[in-house]
Parts: structure tokens; C-alpha cells; sequence
């Protein structure tokens, strides 16, 4: 059986305008965000999706159903699943992204998330995160893999050969798919509206492509 899952940032919000990080927090897309959707749903229309998911946060609820509005398929609303969610920043959600990254990174000589990423790895990056909150909440790659990959499974448990599905999703979020099923470098940011498309193939993963914002999907 082969499935393709089109996972899609979810466009420009308030938060991400100021540069706030933004994990399980949520705030509503900016006008920029709305038509970051609908550019990707632009590049998307013909690609017929069989079933839509998101995360149950309000940003990409409504950037898969702007997406949705524009493509060829029968589905007309995502379906949310908090399983989809962004990854869990803890103590520091809404905090300035600058200053935070400095202060989880500026004693090792690190001062970006993405510097964190190319230096470790993302899934140390993320556990040198979740152990740096004082209130424990951040989440550790491990509980972050605990809820995604059973989501996952769900999504293809329910699909039939050669379905295609939308996933509305989070920048980080879709960096650890990457980085799970691929070779290619994610120390760079996702970027709002962005396509990544993950293929399974009889309990294979692999990434075709990553972060495309192209009209060649």
C-alpha cells in the first residue's frame, strides 16, 4: 500500500509576526497568513486529497480549510487531531524567540534554535529544551514522539492505496518528520505555506520533498 501525506505549515500568525515562540499557544493568522494558505492552495488544487487532518489549533485548522477550498478533491474540512500539535515549548511559550534561544544556547556558545539543530541534532536540541524549563511542561523528543507517531499510524490505519492526504501542521513539527524519515539537513526554518510530502510505501517512510514553496508539487 502507498499513501502521500502533504504536510503544510500553517500560515504567517500575530505570533510568529513578532517573533514569539509558539508552540502549543495559539494566535490567529495575520493577513499574510491568510494568503500563505491560499497560495498553497493554489499550488495544491489538483492534487485530490482523500482525507484532511490538522492539529486542533485554531492556525492550522484554518489554513487546511483555506487550502481545501481550492482543491479538486471531495473533502471539504480537516479533521483535528491534537496529536498534530506543534511541539510543546513549555515555560517559555509567547516568550521573545531571540532571547530565549540565547538563553537555553548562549552558554554553549549557541544562539539560535537552528544553531542547536545543526549542531545536535533535533532531537537533542529539543531535550536540551524540555530539560532547561523550570516547570517541566516543555516537551522531550520522546513525549513529543509518544503522541505524534500513534496519530500517524491512525492516519494511514484509515487510508486506502494510493490516497493522498493533507496535513495542516507546525514548522517544527514537520522539521522532526524530516529528520526522522530523511538525510536532509532541517536547521533551517520551515517556512509559512510551505509543502512537505512524506510517502509510505507497505511500512516504509520517506521524504520526497521538504520546506517547497514551488509551484512544482
Amino acid at each position: 500500500m502507498t499513501i502521500s501525506l502533504y504536510f503544510v505549515r500553517h500560515g504567517q500568525t500575530y505570533l510568529n509576526k513578532y517573533h514569539r515562540i509558539q508552540g502549543w499557544s495559539d494566535s490567529p493568522l495575520t493577513d499574510k497568513g491568510i494568503a500563505d494558505a491560499v497560495d498553497a492552495g493554489k499550488r495544491l488544487a489538483q492534487i485530490p486529497f482523500a482525507a484532511a487532518y490538522s492539529s486542533d489549533t485554531s492556525r492550522a485548522v484554518q489554513t487546511g480549510n483555506l487550502i481545501l477550498k481550492a482543491n479538486s478533491g471531495t473533502v471539504n474540512e480537516v479533521t483535528p487531531d491534537p496529536a498534530f500539535r506543534e511541539l510543546n515549548f513549555g515555560y517559555y511559550e509567547g516568550e521573545d524567540d531571540v532571547k530565549t534561544w540565547h538563553t537555553i544556547g548562549g552558554p554553549i556558545g549557541v544562539n539560535s534554535f537552528h544553531g542547536l539543530i545543526g549542531e545536535y541534532g533535533i532531537d537533542k536540541a529539543e531535550d536540551m529544551f524540555s530539560k532547561a524549563d523550570p516547570y517541566g511542561d516543555a516537551e522531550s523528543s520522546a513525549t513529543f514522539w509518544g503522541r505524534l507517531q500513534p496519530g500517524i499510524d491512525k492516519v494511514i490505519a484509515n487510508a486506502s492505496d494510493g490516497d493522498q492526504i493533507l496535513m495542516a501542521t507546525h514548522g517544527t513539527l514537520i522539521r522532526n518528520v524530516v529528520s526522522k524519515w530523511s538525510d536532509i539537513p532541517v536547521n533551517v526554518s520551515t517556512k509559512n505555506g510551505s509543502v512537505t510530502k512524506l510517502n509510505y510505501d507497505n511500512g516504509q517512510f520517506s521524504i520526497d520533498y521538504y520546506n517547497n514553496v514551488s509551484d512544482k508539487l
